[in-house]
């Protein structure tokens, strides 16, 4: 259930929209007909965060090498 809402409107619905958030819904806040803000619920927004994070370690896991040394032989070089 996705929408679009003035903010004025938003502001005097903000109960119903709650309720509708909170069951799944999304809602773009506009002013003047330009979008403003985003209405989620916070475990869609929790997804959304754990999945941007993960995306981001598995970026930075590319750009960062050890140069061709594995995990196993920094271990045996730190048993050493």
């Amino acid at each position: 259930m996705e929408g679009t809402i003035g903010a004025f409107e938003a502001k005097t619905k903000l109960g119903e929209l709650l309720e509708r958030v909170s069951q799944g819904g999304a809602f773009t806040i506009t002013k003047h007909d330009r979008p403003v803000a985003r209405l989620i619920g916070y475990q869609q927004d929790l997804a959304t965060r754990r999945s941007e994070a993960a995306r981001e370690l598995r970026a930075q896991r590319l750009r960062y090498t050890l140069g061709g040394i594995g995990a196993r032989d920094l271990r045996a070089e730190g048993r050493a």
